[in-house]
């Protein structure tokens, strides 16, 4: 079957694209658009401080930034950078990018849990806007991750006014995926109806016990919000499990004053004793508001070569945790096993829904979802489920996406549409990526072409480099 390109709606390849000329996990799945930029932190805006603060927080997300060579300092450098790829050919795939409101906030005050002052909202409001008329098409919020935590809704109202005055949209990891979900999911979806800002609720998931069988009440959610005209859609990943930094589940104000300030306060033995204590009694925000069980956090990657034995182990508790953490100096990635089947199937049907890896590449047994996702909904989710039809899903992972980024050229296969193009066997096409085997590279997918240019060709990845920026222009 002959589709349009995959667009990976939720990507943390930010440093992965310019690493890798290869970008296998990626061309391999027929993806040819990453959206980059999530969860409220990456790489640009940025100055020199901001940059290294960015830069050990999300380790555990991208690995070390060195070895990139960073020589930007704005999102129009940092597409630029995209667009000059390697030795000027450009990268594997195409990419868009959403401004980052952690690293907007983080640039514009530090890392500090108060609201801004006028003139530090002042300066975030330039921030964003200038990212937008450089060509980023939204602003993305890290609402579990410092510091886009300590935000309030009058300052996320007042920057989602600003994506909306430029046609963007926002895209929030929300405050909670676990205890307070729905809220969670409530608030965004009022904000949206607040600012008239479109809205991509992210990596679209309920997990913990708490959550199961719940989808429904989320869709109803939903459905109130597009019947009261917000202009919204989600994303999802078709794995129960989750991934994310083991320090992002500590308490917020742990994080307070940035990653080396959490360092300070993890070798203080008091201070440490009181973070065990929210994660294992009271449940951290960073936790979704759940105690942490050890028995569902797996070790996914490590920063630290000499630290490797971690990888495949579960921490027998918060001690192990934290010696871990300061070790590896925040860099440690891990799975969260707390997901449920039946969520995932229910909102991957509803009809606003497109398709987002939300794959970390780095760490050496990262989550198969960065592998496997867009193969995985065809040959699971389609062929042997029926969850969604054939039509169904490509709509889901093409068309649909390509309509929320406002791309008038991609998502069809169309003439005088830019030739982003995959060619798959719907009755053979699936996820070669598991959990035991995490990099291990899909099948059924003999062809993909990004810009008109084979990037797979009989089932080989070829040495072109065809993928570019992709920018907002209205």
């Amino acid at each position: 079957m002959l589709a349009p390109g995959f667009v990976d709606m939720h990507a943390h390849s930010d440093l992965a694209l310019l690493r890798d000329p290869a970008h296998e996990a990626k061309v391999a799945q027929g993806v040819t658009l990453e959206v980059l930029g999530q969860d409220g932190l990456s790489y640009a805006p940025v100055d020199d401080r901001t940059l290294d603060e960015v830069r050990a927080a999300i380790a555990g997300w991208n690995g070390d930034l060195a070895d990139t060579g960073p020589d930007w300092r704005t999102v129009g450098d940092y597409l630029d950078r995209l667009d000059r790829g390697f030795g000027g050919q450009g990268i594997a795939v195409n990419a868009a990018y959403l401004v980052p409101h952690g690293t907007v906030r983080a640039y514009a005050m530090g890392w500090a849990d108060r609201p801004p002052t006028g003139a530090e909202l002042d300066r975030m409001r330039r921030l964003v806007a200038q990212g937008l008329r450089e060509g980023a098409v939204g602003m993305s919020s890290g609402l579990t991750y410092p510091p886009g935590m300590y935000a309030d809704r009058g300052e996320l109202a007042a920057l989602c006014r600003v994506v909306a005055g430029y046609g963007g949209y926002h895209c929030p990891h929300h405050r909670s995926y676990g205890a307070g979900a729905l809220g969670a999911y409530a608030e965004m979806l009022d904000l949206a109806r607040e600012t008239g800002c479109a809205l991509h609720l992210a990596h679209a998931t309920l997990n913990f016990g708490v959550n199961e069988g719940r989808a429904p009440e989320l869709l109803a959610l939903l459905d109130g919000a597009l019947a009261d005209g917000v202009d919204v859609t989600l994303d999802s990943y078709p794995y129960t499990p989750g991934c994310t930094t083991l320090a992002a589940l500590l308490p917020g104000w742990a994080h307070e004053g940035g990653p080396e300030a959490l360092l300070a306060r993890l070798r203080d033995d008091e201070v440490a004793g009181r973070i065990g204590h929210a994660l294992e009694v009271t449940g951290s925000d960073g936790c979704h508001g759940v105690p942490v069980d050890w028995g569902t956090v797996e070790v996914s990657g490590v920063s630290d070569p000499a630290l490797g034995r971690y990888v495949g182990s579960r921490p027998a508790g918060w001690a192990e945790a934290r010696r871990l953490l300061l070790a590896d100096r925040l860099g440690t990635a891990v799975l969260q096993h707390v997901g449920h089947e039946g969520n995932v199937r229910a909102i991957m049907r509803h009809r606003v829904h497109t398709g987002g890896s939300d794959g970390i590449l780095h760490g050496a047994k990262p989550h198969p979802r960065a592998y496997g996702t867009f193969p995985h909904y065809l040959g699971r989710y389609v062929r042997e489920l029926g969850v969604l039809s054939l039509e169904e899903a490509v709509a889901h992972l093409t068309s649909r996406p390509a309509a929320r980024l406002r791309l008038a050229d991609r998502g069809l296969v169309r003439e005088g549409y830019r030739a982003d193009l995959v060619l798959f066997d719907p009755e053979t096409v699936a996820a070669g990526a598991t959990f035991a085997a995490p990099r291990t590279l899909p099948v059924g997918i003999p062809h993909v072409l990004v810009n008109g240019r084979f990037a797979v060709r009989d089932g080989r990845r070829t040495d072109v480099l065809a993928g570019r920026s992709v920018r907002r222009t209205a």
